[in-house]
């Protein structure tokens, strides 16, 4: 606990335990690292491996129908010379575009690096929420799924089976 008092002189100090201390300064550690973080996001700025958006790019962006319709007319390409240089079809492009189709793994990750994003900037989805209020459903869980519990603490239950009675050993 902290101890407040006044120098001979009437200055205001704190007495602090060294534990109180640590704790203080050791936020320096994470303004280092707060700070070497900042300077790699901007040396990767300053050699174009990352780019910033205005404002109406972000908004354009959340607007548009996939992240890929947006990032490839920011690139201004076209969907034809993004297909050749990836190896399919134009229609495929158009598709993905248009969120018919969403496209493999392989076929993302090409289309990144022609685009010169990430991966991540490609697959970003609108949270349910952006499409229709109120109609957001309750998702499974890999733990629901798996085990058949609807609630914590219930039983899973075994398809196709007939549960066994309690005094049944």
């Amino acid at each position: 606990m902290p101890i407040m008092t006044k120098t001979p002189r009437g200055d205001d100090i704190v007495i602090l335990s060294r534990a109180e201390y640590d704790a203080l300064t050791g936020s320096r550690r994470e303004d280092a690292a707060d700070a070497t973080h900042a300077n790699s996001i901007l040396a990767d700025l300053a050699s174009g491996t990352e780019v910033l958006l205005t404002s109406e790019e972000a908004d354009q962006l959340l607007d548009a129908k996939t992240p890929l319709a947006f990032w490839r007319k920011r690139r201004r390409m076209t969907q034809q010379a993004l297909s050749n240089s990836i190896g399919v079809a134009q229609g495929f492009i158009s598709q993905i575009e248009n969120g018919t189709k969403t496209g493999d793994v392989q076929t993302l990750a090409s289309i990144a690096r022609v685009l010169a994003i990430s991966l991540d900037d490609l697959v970003i989805p609108k949270p349910a929420i952006w499409k229709k209020k109120g109609e957001i459903k309750p998702r499974k869980t890999l733990t629901t799924i798996a085990t058949g519990r609807s609630k914590p603490g219930s039983r899973p239950v075994k398809r196709n089976s007939t549960p066994k009675s309690a005094s049944a050993g």
